[in-house]
């Protein structure tokens, strides 16, 4: 049925379904940054080695959880597709697909990282301190016990959000990220345990959610379920969510690793840069808290509306997603800004490290309101068409091009140290910006999502 002309009481979504999907998925977000601050700041009193130890394992960590993000963003798109064509037992079934196929996907790579983490430090940041090292080195294999638990996790709150059940991964969120903050308070201020106090409770916290999610997909009473004792391997559906989670996960890997690699080059700075850099990198995460939000709802809204075939309805949540994006943007980053003085007073650091931090917070927060929400969240709308290719290819170009070229040029050759690297950065946003909404306009995944073929 050709619904192109739908009108407003045709829509997928109301702004009612909206807001219950966006505001639990917010508070979410909002609860992990904040989380992850606390971590950083209550590291941070077993002194600056721990800090920068932490920061730079954190990175690493970030790039596998982008490529379990992923493959989470393959089984949500495929769902999704299949909720809008109304296949649900096709839906449910794909559940399963995502669960297991991610799961033995991130025990392979946990292993890997755990009998080469040494060998991985070195190679990315092999001119860091001893105490530093060693901080990291603990802290990465730690970590890496809690990535199967986590890909399970990624994998069910990927679901319940393409169900509408966001209130669902809230709860579950509060309670693990309880969990690891007083764990942390305790392994901290009371064992003195250090990075292992910050460490261990995460990996609790993550065996947590990913048990209570799972039991709670086996729910026959949600939308699409897990169905006990029907598991069966389906090449052909895995192979769909790989055609998008494996071309997203490596082009969230290969950014990930960028920035790695970016961070590597700051490493290179001495410790103050390395501090004053994950300080920075802690508090713009809460700048973004609203892209990263919308980032997940893009996906579930125009995946739904992908599967009806709806061309005017993708193009108008859209166009309406991305608006709700700037409004939070704004707020977050004007809210950082605002309050910088105080929020970078919580961290105890020398006055050095809190000055570099503060200027990096302000470039980074103040273009990413103009910025962030086309380069970051208006590609997720290309990857819910299944146009990931080209996605892929202009975030790996870029990162290359700009942000590691320009971090050796300015950071290092020209003497900019950290400052010459986000700069970098910001050239970086600007050209994937222009590129997504080149994308748009010329409407290949119109063709990619099996709608009316592209002009020209």
């Amino acid at each position: 049925m050709n619904t192109k002309n739908a009108q407003p009481a045709n829509r997928l979504f109301s702004s009612h379904d909206l807001l219950i999907l966006i505001l639990p998925l917010f508070l979410e977000q909002a609860l992990a940054i904040t989380v992850g601050m606390a971590d950083t700041m209550m590291v941070s009193n077993a002194g600056e080695a721990a800090v920068s130890g932490v920061s730079l394992i954190d990175m690493f960590n970030n790039l596998i959880f982008s490529v379990l993000s992923a493959l989470a963003t393959g089984g949500a798109v495929v769902t999704s597709q299949f909720l809008g064509a109304r296949k649900k037992d096709q839906a449910s079934h794909s559940v399963m697909q995502l669960i297991v196929s991610s799961l033995l996907i991130t025990i392979v790579i946990s292993a890997l990282i755990i009998a080469a983490s040494s060998p991985i430090i070195r190679l990315f940041f092999g001119s860091i301190e001893d105490s530093v090292f060693d901080a990291a080195l603990l802290y990465m294999i730690i970590s890496a016990f809690s990535y199967p638990f986590l890909a399970v996790y990624n994998s069910s709150a990927a679901i319940f959000r393409v169900i509408n059940r966001t209130e669902v991964t809230l709860k579950v969120s509060i309670v693990m990220n309880l969990i690891n903050v007083v764990g942390n308070a305790i392994g901290i201020f009371v064992l003195h345990a250090g990075v292992v106090g910050v460490a261990v409770p995460s990996l609790i916290s993550r065996m947590f959610a990913a048990i209570v999610l799972y039991v709670l997909l086996h729910n026959p009473n949600l939308e699409i379920h897990i169905e006990p004792g029907k598991f069966r391997f389906d090449p052909g559906l895995i192979r769909k969510i790989y055609y998008i989670g494996i071309p997203s996960g490596v082009e969230n890997g290969i950014f990930q690793l960028g920035r790695v690699i970016v961070v590597s080059i700051i490493s290179g700075f001495g410790t103050v840069q390395i501090a004053a850099n994950g300080v920075a990198n802690s508090l713009d995460q809460m700048g973004v808290i609203g892209g990263q939000t919308m980032n997940l709802a893009m996906i579930a809204v125009i995946g739904r509306c992908v599967g009806a075939g709806d061309e005017e309805q993708i193009r108008h949540y859209t166009k309406k997603l991305l608006l709700i994006t700037y409004a939070l943007t704004l707020l977050c980053c004007g809210s950082i800004l605002l309050f910088l003085k105080p929020l970078l007073s919580l961290y105890g650091l020398s006055a050095g490290t809190t000055a570099l931090a503060s200027i990096l917070v302000r470039i980074h927060d103040g273009c990413a309101i103009l910025c962030w929400p086309l380069a970051f969240t208006f590609p997720n709308m290309l990857r819910a068409c299944n146009d990931v290719k080209y996605t892929m290819g202009i975030s790996i170009f870029s990162m290359f091009a700009f942000r590691i070229a320009l971090s050796v040029i300015l950071g290092q050759q020209m003497g900019y140290g950290a400052i010459g690297v986000w700069i970098g950065m910001l050239v970086d946003w600007v050209f994937r910006i222009l590129c997504f909404v080149v994308r748009y306009r010329k409407g290949t995944w119109r063709r990619l999502a099996h709608l009316t073929p592209a002009a020209g």
